[in-house]
């Protein structure tokens, strides 16, 4: 059986006026400190009103989504502690001016992309399902292609767009898509294909490292899994498990062809 992991970024807000907070830095702080949470389980994202969580590898549905009950659950004690709350939505249905996170890496994204970077408070959900090699990995991305936009509408929790109704189900994949590597690709045909497009984009400064491929589905940098990108974060556990369910169908499925 193959496991599932996920990703999710959750919105830090402000308890009371339902804003977004820049509370991210505090929020992992106080993770850290507390014996009964896993400080590694907890991730800055782009902006500081972002937090991202990480589940472990689970072979049962079950088990996953209690895994994501329990991490939203500390992610909003610990954001109450600052009188902040958290929100499993994919953009804030209120006005937002992001703060961009501080470090190398989140200096050089504002130097290279201005307002992309600046702007962009979006959350996802990337679900993770372990392959076998790099070439397995590959043919999954070429032959799922086609159902990724169905897992885009199923997901769709982000209609708002700085306090106005955007007029799509997901405003933050047309966000996202400013990216120079969001979105979808073209059939790699192999893994060499697919690590030869990397390293073509890395070289001409359009991305920094592996870690800014942003296609709709990838082979992850850090695990040996299949990791698919294009869905909004769901409003509740039970849809994250059920797109983790999906996802795990869709990579077995295309394993097997």
């Amino acid at each position: 059986m193959r496991t599932v992991g996920v990703e999710e970024e959750l919105l830090l807000l402000d308890a009371e006026s339902g804003e977004p907070r820049a509370l991210s830095t505090a929020v992992l702080a106080s993770a850290r400190r507390d014996p009964t949470t896993s400080g590694e389980v907890f991730e800055a994202e782009l902006q500081k009103e972002q937090l991202e969580f990480a589940t472990r590898p689970q072979a049962r549905m079950e088990d996953l989504a209690a895994e994501v009950v329990r991490w939203r659950a500390e992610a909003a004690r610990h954001a109450e502690q600052s009188g902040g709350a958290v929100a499993a939505l994919a953009t804030s249905p209120l006005p937002a001016s992001p703060s961009l996170s501080t470090g190398e890496r989140y200096a050089w994204l504002r130097e290279r992309y201005g307002l992309t970077a600046q702007e962009t408070l979006t959350c996802g959900c990337h679900i993770h399902v372990s392959v076998e090699s790099d070439e397995e990995g590959v043919a999954v991305l070429d032959r799922i292609r086609g159902r990724l936009p169905v897992l885009l509408a199923l997901s769709g929790n982000s209609p708002f767009w700085q306090g106005r109704d955007s007029g799509y189900a997901s405003y933050r994949s047309r966000v996202w898509g400013r990216w120079p590597s969001a979105g979808p690709v073209e059939p790699f045909r192999s893994a060499a294909g697919y690590h030869e497009q990397v390293r073509a984009m890395i070289a001409t400064g359009a991305l920094r490292d592996a870690g800014m491929v942003y296609f709709d589905a990838r082979l992850s940098h850090t695990y040996p899994t299949v990791e698919v990108r294009v869905a909004d974060v769901c409003l509740d556990a039970s849809g994250t498990a059920l797109l983790a369910t999906l996802v795990r169908a869709l990579v077995e499925t295309a394993a097997r062809a």
